[in-house]
């Protein structure tokens, strides 16, 4: 049965708020499902595996009804009609049209019509003259602030929006940062999909819900003019798109299970996904010497007392021809199952994910972020596995790093929450992955008044543990020491609701495939007494890691 009532819904608009339409639906396969409504421009994000508290729910969104994309200052925003001519994009700013401004073309903004953002230059989006460095933000909270939602607390957090990445170079609408790293690929510093229908999953109560959002491109996307949505047929709408959804869903067989995950760091997988005949050609961007010079410049500013932690990172690609990017999720979150894993279809390039950590989420007015830092292999039983949790606890290096963090953690949280509230609920307990053990903690405040999510990602993105302490004065020496720029690696993915709800990832354990090439970056965290040749190792372990998962597609 859809809810709520057509009766019940025309009340709540009337009200002042816009409630979504949904129906529960069979508990199935996140994967299942997504494979019946994948398509370009389409996503899933799964939680495979982690505590309740972290590892809850699964969301699959498909057919944005807009796409958001910042790259070098340009906001560029496409709508899902294609043939609309001659129209506003964005209803709030429809009356501001300066003369010298064209019309949208197709659907796309033209070069000219968008938001030059580092430039200064007056938008057609953007009634500000003057537009500040972290303006991309702002005009993505002027979105999604334009559809007046109001959720359902029983369902899961996100009941549509904006879901995709932050790219790390992102921080540069953020922080006055240099930026003389080579920008080779070429991708889009963010880029989100607004989403006004799609699928969630709650794999606690093991329920699962079509969720549609009403009168999204009316109110979102909507004509030059100001015109009265009909919320009666928009229900009507929404409802026929639930019955059309469950429709795609049913009629698709599910997916062949994956092996289960077995302790210990291997898995039961080779049998059913063999080693490709395909010899994969890999490609290290850095060489061994090179990037042993790069740490020890790196300690010579430890050294000076100008930081006392930085992470670097290496870049590693692959030639990988027909390989499929779903089977390469597929495979890659059997191995390494986590909570905050990610398969998102962009057309022209596609995110896979399967990282542990969280960003940054704000439900309602709490805000957390859960560092991850110091690691250690899995034992080959549970006695080995408990030895390696108790050597990781009571190393002395791990504890100071991991402290350290928290620290900057908490001071990031600070910055947006209410004075006092900001704790540590979570003090360096550990958790298992299929490979590692990993020390984490949890930070949690309570947003200041006047503050939002937008403000929560303005204070602490990118996250501290992948960059290093203090944060703006490491990402100027990655930035100087590190020969490419990041892109997607460390920066983020996750979604933010329509109702300012929002869950970011650290976009760790990530492959970036664009074309026939696969790229995948690694780290590792540096301090005054790493030892440059052991750390090269270590990142080389992580990528190895990694490529061996492109041999089983």
């Amino acid at each position: 049965m859809i809810k709520p009532s057509k009766k019940d819904f025309l009340q709540l608009v009337k009200d002042g708020t816009i409630p979504p339409l949904y129906e529960e639906i069979p508990y199935s396969s996140p994967c299942s499902i997504y494979k019946s409504l994948a398509s370009k421009n389409s996503f899933l994000l799964e939680s495979v595996k982690g505590h309740e508290k972290i590892a809850r729910y699964s969301f699959i969104g498909f057919e944005p009804c807009l796409v958001f994309k910042v790259k070098n200052g340009i906001i560029e925003i496409e709508t899902s009609d294609i043939n609309r001519t001659d129209k506003s994009l964005i209803k709030d700013y429809k009356n501001y049209h300066p003369p010298s401004i064209p019309p949208i073309e197709g659907g796309k903004v033209s070069s000219s019509y968008a938001a030059k953002v580092k430039g200064g230059f007056e938008s057609a989006f953007l009634r500000q003259k003057n537009i500040s460095s972290s303006k991309p933000l702002n005009v993505l909270k002027n979105l999604l602030s334009s559809y007046k939602q109001k959720p359902f607390e029983y369902l899961p957090p996100f009941q549509g929006g904006a879901a995709g990445i932050l790219s790390y170079d992102f921080v540069q609408y953020l922080e006055q940062l240099p930026k003389n790293a080579v920008d080779d690929i070429n991708l889009p510093d963010a880029h989100f999909l607004m989403i006004d229908r799609l699928i969630a999953i709650d794999h606690i109560y093991k329920k699962c819900w079509i969720i549609v959002c009403p009168g999204v491109k009316d109110s979102v996307v909507g004509d030059g003019v100001r015109t009265v949505i009909d919320w009666a047929e928009k229900y009507d709408e929404a409802e026929y798109e639930i019955k059309k959804i469950m429709s795609l869903v049913n009629s698709q067989q599910s997916n062949p299970p994956l092996p289960p995950f077995t302790k210990g760091g291997q898995r039961g997988i080779n049998d059913q996904c063999p080693m490709s005949n395909d010899r994969i050609e890999v490609i290290y961007e850095i060489k061994k010497n090179e990037y042993m010079d790069i740490v020890k410049k790196a300690k010579k500013y430890i050294a000076a007392g100008d930081i006392f932690q930085a992470n670097l990172s290496q870049r590693v690609s692959a030639h990988i021809r027909d390989k499929n990017p779903w089977s390469l999720y597929r495979i890659l979150s059997s191995i390494n199952p986590s909570p905050f894993a990610a398969f998102i279809d962009f057309g022209d390039y596609q995110i896979v994910s399967s990282s542990p950590e969280r960003l940054l989420r704000v439900n309602d007015r709490t805000i957390e972020t859960r560092p991850i830092a110091g690691t250690r292999p899995r034992g080959k039983d549970s006695n080995e596995d408990e030895l390696m949790r108790a050597e990781l606890l009571l190393n002395e290096k791990e504890r100071a790093e991991h402290i350290m963090l928290i620290d900057l953690e908490r001071n990031d949280l600070g910055r947006v929450s209410d004075y006092g509230t900001v704790r540590v609920d979570e003090l360096m307990i550990t958790e298992d992955y299929s490979h590692v053990i990993h020390i984490v903690s949890n930070v949690r405040g309570d947003l200041a008044y006047g503050k939002d999510c937008f403000d929560a990602i303005k204070a602490a993105f990118p996250g501290g543990t992948i960059t290093g302490v203090p944060k703006v004065r490491c990402m100027e020496i990655i930035d100087e020491l590190e020969p490419v720029s990041r892109g997607p690696y460390t920066g983020s993915i996750g979604y933010i609701s329509f109702s300012w709800n929002m869950d970011l990832n650290i976009i760790i354990r990530t492959f970036v495939i664009k074309g026939e090439m696969a790229y995948v970056q690694v780290g590792a965290g540096i301090v005054a007494d790493s030892e440059p040749e052991r750390e090269y190792y270590e990142t080389l372990k992580k990528a190895e890691a990694l490529i061996k998962t492109l041999e089983r597609v």
